[in-house]
């Protein structure tokens, strides 16, 4: 459950001036040793993201980054955009100071609002490397099912870090939002 009262929270899509904070948070998210179960050092060492694709994302016609500050800080984040025939939903990052108080569970929970709400997308799709089994079983308890979908992760691409493990996909994810 979210340890401040719901005065305290704000969602909202991210402008240019969010953007060191957004790096931040996805940075010691994703790579940090100490994040918790959250991390993926494990896999793929180098950044996540860096202020030049965070600033593009806040610019997307199409979606953005959608935040969740508490007391005025940004704790959560996520990239949600809208697409043909679904929303998608990815970069989703937790201040590893303030995870498991319900913030990432409380910005998902807003992103498909928006997503079925304010954009009118049946479904909600995202990839997740599959060897974050704890990760997809997250997803899995607020419904997410496989696709059967796949896609490579992207070796030799640095914008993507350095993977340090062979082997490594992308599998999609899918929940229906009506």
């Amino acid at each position: 459950m979210i340890a401040r009262p719901d005065s305290s929270l704000r969602f909202r899509f991210a402008t240019v001036d969010d953007v060191a904070a957004i790096v931040s948070v996805v940075e010691r998210a994703y790579r940090a040793d100490d994040a918790g179960w959250t991390t993926e050092a494990h896999l793929i060492g180098g950044r996540r993201t860096g202020a030049d694709e965070v600033e593009q994302l806040v610019g997307s016609a199409t979606g953005g980054l959608l935040t969740l500050s508490d007391h005025g800080d940004i704790v959560a984040t996520c990239h949600l955009d809208r697409r043909a025939d679904h929303a998608y939903f990815g970069m989703f990052a937790v201040d590893p100071a303030r995870q498991a108080r319900g913030f990432g569970a409380a910005l998902l929970a807003e992103a498909e609002r928006v997503a079925r709400e304010e954009w009118g997308s049946p479904r909600m799709r995202m990839t997740v490397i599959s060897a974050r089994t704890d990760l997809i079983a997250w997803y899995a308890r607020r419904g997410y099912r496989p696709t059967g979908g796949t896609s490579p992760f992207p070796y030799g691409d640095a914008r993507f870090g350095e993977p340090r493990v062979a082997g490594l996909r992308f599998d999609e994810l899918e929940k229906p939002l009506v």
